[in-house]
């Protein structure tokens, strides 16, 4: 029997490795639009990346795995954050789990309600396919999340774009604030 290695390493402590992981990053010069108040960052200051390892198929019933890396930045007191999305067809879930720091999953309805959850080492997110989430960043260290999610969801941002979260969250003395 031929014993292989697996086809990617999830470390706990770093990031996805292995020969089909695929990764991406977002830059401020890409980000600057989602942000109340812009601030005089370097465009190519890295705000997150995006690791994830493919599945052959994006038929159904085939699962994506990936890990977010969101560094501690905050654009003018307002902290660092992904772009959001609803997923395209709504039928598909996805679950996040908190690999380390500290932050927050928010999440809105197609009714506009918007809430969150605390995100840390250890926490499990179970998320609607009929609501739009969006991690952020509260801490003073990278926030990693784990992700898992079927393949043929997509991503909707455009309806972000049209529709935008119902709040802002900002550092502010060092703790967490949130406004409309």
């Amino acid at each position: 029997m031929e014993i292989k290695n697996p086809c990617a390493v999830e470390s706990f402590s770093g990031v996805l490795q292995g020969n089909q992981v695929q990764k991406y990053q977002k830059t401020y010069s890409e980000l600057k639009s989602y942000y109340r108040n812009l601030e005089d960052l370097p465009a190519d200051t890295i705000m997150y990346e995006v690791y994830s390892m493919p599945s052959e198929s994006v038929s159904s019933g085939s699962l994506l795995w990936g890990l977010t890396v969101l560094n501690p930045i905050t654009v003018s007191g307002e902290c660092n954050m992904t772009k959001g999305h609803y997923h395209a067809d709504e039928s598909c879930e996805e679950y996040y789990l908190g690999q380390s720091g500290t932050g927050l999953l928010m999440y809105m309805d197609h009714d506009g309600h918007t809430w969150c959850e605390k995100v840390f080492s250890g926490s499990l997110h179970h998320i609607s396919g009929h609501t739009a989430h969006r991690l952020i960043n509260t801490g003073s260290e990278q926030l990693k999340v784990i992700c898992c999610w079927p393949a043929n969801a997509g991503h909707d941002y455009e309806a972000i774009t049209k529709h935008p979260f119902g709040y802002r969250v900002y550092l502010k003395n060092g703790k967490v604030e949130t406004d409309e």
